[in-house]
């Protein structure tokens, strides 16, 4: 597959993939830090062209834009899992973590389905890889109930409305090894660390960033819920537009961004695309399609780097698993997870590469 660098002007039945395939040679240069910045539902047009997200948009102009970045599938859970997992393991819906085949929980509305799969995954993915190497992860997830809570959402406040955060934006939340983390605490955690960590001098090799439901361009039907962030696409990606630029601004500062011996990289993505961005007959998907991944829709990707590309457009296909690969290119984790490890899936090495 060819790239173009240019100015931009935009199951549980998966067990005997569980190996960890050896790192091809990639091209893509250690790093220091990578961080990934989740937002929810909005395709590439929406966050990209229409206007909505001045702040977005400059940095997809100044630094780099995956122009032909997809999702794996609809709705949002599996996507988040394929990210850190390299599949999603059979995954179609947003039922909680703590789901089985016909369960009476109320949070497992699709559990009586005949393909409905265990929702907590087994076996090896990112945050194993991690620290098997000796590094560091951990998430960051606005409104977390408390540091290694495993709630499937925040409850409702006198001030705020229930489900600000939703353990379906984690992923993390899905695999059995974090469960059995005894780091727990210190790896799930809310933005009170985040401003503290950034400030500090051991931030983590890998964060996971998600901002709460109103502040990452997904919305919540409540009458506590705050100004945008209620149901226009409008609305809700001007709200999350200034948080990316909020976030992207903080990390610009952090002591190890200036460090002309490292590499960092954050990383400004999308779970799936929204349904006024999908056009009857355009691609949904790229690079791994089966039964279980019909596609999620074309999604805005932007990388940020510290010493890296500017004004990068690459209009290589890219999907989730293409993010992953990176990472574990990147952080040279030593093996490559699932479909990351696909000849199909590449590397996103020109968003990558250091000046």
């Amino acid at each position: 597959m060819k790239h173009r660098l240019s100015l931009v002007p935009a199951a549980l039945a998966v067990v005997s993939l569980l190996a960890v395939a050896p790192v091809p040679d990639d091209g893509v240069p250690a790093y220091s830090h990578v961080i990934v910045i989740v937002e929810e539902n909005k395709g590439y047009a929406t966050v990209l062209d229409r206007g909505y997200a001045p702040n977005i948009a400059r940095l997809a102009h100044d630094y780099g834009s995956a122009t032909q970045m997809f999702a794996e599938v609809h709705p949002s859970e599996a996507n988040y899992v394929a990210m850190l997992g390299g599949d999603t393991f059979g995954i179609h819906d947003d039922d909680a973590w703590s789901c089985v085949p016909r369960s009476a929980d109320p949070a497992c509305k699709g559990s009586g389905a005949a393909d409905f799969v265990a929702h907590l995954i087994p076996g090896p993915n990112l945050a194993s890889q991690i620290r098997a190497r000796g590094l560091h992860w951990r998430a960051y997830l606005e409104d977390l109930p408390a540091p290694g809570s495993l709630a499937i959402v925040s409850p409702e406040t006198a001030t705020a409305p229930a489900a600000l955060y939703a353990a379906k934006h984690t992923g993390f939340t899905n695999f059995a090894t974090v469960h059995a983390d005894p780091d727990l605490t210190d790896d799930l955690v809310g933005f009170d660390r985040l401003d503290a960590d950034l400030h500090g001098s051991a931030f983590p090799e890998f964060a996971l960033i998600v901002p709460n439901q109103c502040n990452e361009m997904h919305g919540i039907d409540s009458p506590k819920a705050p100004a945008g962030c209620g149901k226009t696409d409008a609305e809700l990606v001007r709200r999350g537009d200034d948080e990316v630029g909020r976030l992207v601004g903080a990390i610009e500062r952090a002591p190890f961004w200036s460090d002309p011996r490292a590499n960092a990289a954050v990383v400004i993505t999308w779970d799936e695309d929204g349904k006024a961005d999908r056009v009857p007959g355009a691609p949904q998907s790229c690079c791994v399609v089966d039964a279980h991944n019909p596609g999620g829709g074309h999604i805005p990707t932007i990388v940020v780097t510290n010493h890296g590309p500017r004004g990068v457009a690459d209009d290589t296909p890219y999907d989730h698993y293409s993010l992953l690969r990176t990472i574990e290119d990147a952080l040279r984790l030593g093996g490559l997870l699932r479909h990351a490890a696909d000849d199909s899936v590449r590397a996103m090495t020109p968003l990558f590469a250091v000046r």
